[in-house]
């Protein structure tokens, strides 16, 4: 490691107050935009499957999947493209691709569409991984590969490349049978290794190794999620975990649509990742950690996530949902309406976790940002020589003529700065961001090819990827929180870091000072310089509602020879009472759709809030297929309106299932969300409440233990409905449900 602190330091402190027009300087500029979802709005009334990144030019952008963008417009964007100055308030900036310019081995005669793009900034070039729905590439229908394709700046020109990253894959049927080979993910390794995460319900989620410029797959894939439950992976690294996001579910059932987002975490990039209960995510009854999913306000279907972080250090959940009330794009089937949406993503004990939004909030820190456009703007203190320059991509930025610094004074203990930034080619000088003379320092030394990062007498040094080329633009952000600093480099500020740092604070560390970018010699490039207090982390989540006082009389232990009184039988359902269990032979009818041959034991809930719980035990197995038997609980209006939570098979997987039925448009609409993993005895609870409206909201939860439980989604009923509860054990002959108990709380 060379010391070069001392010699920054000394550059600090040589500082000169650039003299700028109107006196006073500047505070640091924290502006944020309050915003209501959808934040598409302005520019498109779909935008799915989003994908965001800050580009080199200071502006933030994104890309969704192949629709048309507005109602009535009938004629569809092969990936449209937005940009946004402060993530809420979005333009149109065109398609990334023609009918004419799609990658030459997509099947035009057939269609083909461009689905999930994933679009990164690495070694000096954008990349965007996208979904090809049809190919050349063989002869048979449904061909879908995954290709890629490069662009000088965010918005192209885009030139795919001649072949696919990862081509058709064959399922085990015959002729057009391929596994989905969906919504790839990009993610570069600690090592500078690339590497690619694809797929979806159909053959499971995977992730390969990428060769050198991220354009072939090379090697053995990695399993990492089982088929049937998963797809839309989106993968961060955090605290030195790699967090797989996922999407379950339904993306497009109208009004009842439950897609959702999960999370697991591994050690290592390609698994095994495992949720907050330590499940697999790749198995039978397989893990996920609910972290966004419908909540009784209008939106349902919210999925397909992206994460961005903002310059205050907060990071945000980007996703497309539906709105219940408009759920087609025309009419009412056809094309779902997914805009885009954007909610504030936190961190607690190790896990994300999102509300979904209703009204106004507070939206992203994205003032005080420096582009240099036309200079060193006021509020900002130089030292040494800067001059400006431009680029294609970047535009002006500055270079350092020999040791330099350009700071801001910011208040308080907790900083974050950040910037864009770049050495010339044989450079040595090195390039960094500092919290003032008395705080942390982080540099990226060319030399010695490594991330350095000082504070007092303490240092942290983590080794740079070999073949990381520091003459392209990367990423560094300097956070200093709670009394620890952490240093990052990336690409591109999407959570696949190249090296990382990290120190606690000395002991007479410094509270604020002057923070931003500093060179030891000439030939630093910095763009997109900002210094401002971090982000206040939120450490606590909201308490989930839990069972108040148990009403005896709306209840049954099940601990007699016959059911207590209270029940109502619908269809004469075959059960019997011994032991302290219900048993109950899974039926082969169902609920779902006109039919309605199945049978129901209810019982009579409170007027104001309540809870009702069960205790079950199935005997699903794993692994087999035996659609759709399931036990479990039920909110029930009539036949055509109802909530379900069950353990259910679904093909080759065990899973707890929050569906709904719901009469649309002269038709019954149903879709489901996915809860916490069940086990061979799970614990199922539905929660409701009144909302100001005077809808009937119903969140469903699960527990594989009965202590520590796992928070769904929500399901509505209309204000004045008429709501019971009871038990359910139907979709296929073959299993036996047994109930401990049936207990309501007020």
């Amino acid at each position: 490691m060379r010391t070069i602190l001392g010699s920054l330091a000394a550059v600090l402190a040589l500082g000169l107050v650039l003299a700028v027009p109107g006196g006073a300087a500047a505070a640091p500029d924290r502006a944020r935009t309050d915003y209501a979802n959808p934040v598409s709005a302005g520019s498109a009334d779909t935008f799915a499957d989003p994908a965001v990144l800050r580009g080199k030019d200071g502006w933030w952008y994104a890309y969704g999947t192949t629709d048309p963008l507005r109602e009535g417009e009938g004629t569809r964007h092969l990936i449209p493209m937005s940009r946004s100055a402060d993530l809420v308030t979005w333009e149109y900036v065109g398609d990334a691709f023609t009918e004419d310019t799609r990658p030459a081995w997509a099947d035009r005669e057939r269609g083909a569409a461009l689905w999930a793009p994933d679009v990164r900034y690495v070694d000096g070039e954008y990349r965007m991984y996208v979904v090809v729905t049809e190919t050349t590439l063989t002869a048979e229908p449904n061909d879908n590969a995954i290709g890629v394709a490069t662009a000088p700046t965010p918005t192209g020109p885009w030139t795919p490349t001649a072949a696919p990253v990862v081509g058709p894959r064959h399922g085990s049927g015959g002729e057009g049978d391929f596994l989905w080979t969906f919504d790839p993910s990009h993610v570069v390794g600690p090592d500078g290794t690339e590497h690619l995460f694809y797929g979806s319900y159909y053959g499971g989620i995977w992730v390969t190794e990428l060769s050198d410029d991220g354009t072939a797959a090379v090697g053995a894939p990695v399993q990492v999620a089982v088929d049937n439950k998963y797809e839309g992976a989106y993968v961060v690294q955090r605290d030195g975990w790699w967090y797989l996001f996922a999407s379950s579910a339904n993306c497009c059932a109208g009004p009842t649509t439950g897609y959702s987002v999960h999370v697991g975490r591994s050690r290592d990039l390609t698994g095994p990742y495992v949720d907050r209960e330590g499940v697999p995510l790749n198995q039978s009854r397989a893990g996920g950690t609910p972290v966004l999913a419908p909540n009784g306000n209008r939106w349902v279907g919210t999925g397909h996530n992206a994460v961005v972080t903002d310059l205050g250090g907060q990071d945000w959940i980007v996703y497309h949902a539906i709105d219940r009330g408009d759920p087609y794009l025309d009419g009412t089937d056809g094309i779902n309406e997914r805009p885009m949406l954007l909610d504030r993503l936190d961190w607690i004990d190790g896990w994300p976790t999102a509300r979904a939004s209703e009204g106004r909030e507070r939206g992203p820190v994205t003032g005080g940002a420096t582009g240099f456009d036309p200079g060193v703007p006021r509020g900002w203190t130089t030292s040494g020589r800067w001059a400006t320059d431009d680029e294609a991509d970047a535009g002006r930025h500055l270079v350092s003529r020999g040791a330099a610094s350009l700071t801001r004074p910011v208040p308080g203990r907790d900083v974050r700065v950040e910037a864009d930034l770049r050495v010339d080619p044989d450079g040595t000088s090195a390039a960094g961001l500092t919290t003032g003379t008395r705080g942390a320092t982080a540099t990226v030394d060319p030399v010695a090819r490594e991330l350095v990062l000082e504070w007092g007498a303490g240092a942290a040094v983590a080794p740079l990827p070999a073949d990381l080329d520091l003459t392209a633009w990367h990423s560094l952000s300097l956070t200093v929180q709670d009394g620890v600093a952490t240093a990052e480099l990336t690409h591109a500020r999407l959570g696949d870091p190249l090296a990382v740092a990290t120190l606690d604070a000395p002991r007479r560390s410094g509270a604020g000072g002057r923070a931003g970018a500093v060179a030891s010699g000439p030939g630093v490039r910095v763009d997109n310089l900002s210094a401002l207090p971090a982000t206040r982390r939120v450490t606590e989540l909201v308490r989930p509602v839990r069972p108040g006082t148990l009403d005896a009389t709306l209840s049954d232990e099940l601990d007699g020879s016959a059911l207590g009184p209270g029940w109502i039988r619908v269809r004469d359902p075959q059960v019997s009472v011994a032991d302290g269990v219900l048993r109950w032979p899974t039926e082969a009818g169902d609920l779902v759709g006109t039919g309605n041959d199945a049978g129901l034991l209810l019982r009579d809930v409170p007027e104001t809030d309540w809870v009702a719980e069960t205790r079950l035990t199935i005997d699903l197995g794993t692994d087999t297929v035996r659609n759709f038997q399931q036990g479990g609980l039920i909110a029930y209006v009539d036949d055509d309106r109802w909530a379900r939570l069950s353990h259910v098979a679904i093909w080759n997987t065990r899973q707890t299932e929050f569906g709904t039925e719901q009469p649309y448009a002269g038709r019954l609409a149903f879709g489901g969300t996915i809860v916490g993993p069940p086990s061979e005895t799970t614990w199922l609870r539905l929660a409701h409440r009144t909302d100001a409206a005077g809808e009937h909201e119903v969140r469903a939860s699960t527990s594989t233990d009965g202590r520590t439980w796992v928070a769904g989604g929500v399901w509505t009923f209309p204000a004045g409905s008429d709501l019971r509860v009871g038990l359910v054990s139907h979709g296929g002959v073959g299993a036996t449900a047994q109930f401990e108990y049936l207990r309501v709380y007020r």
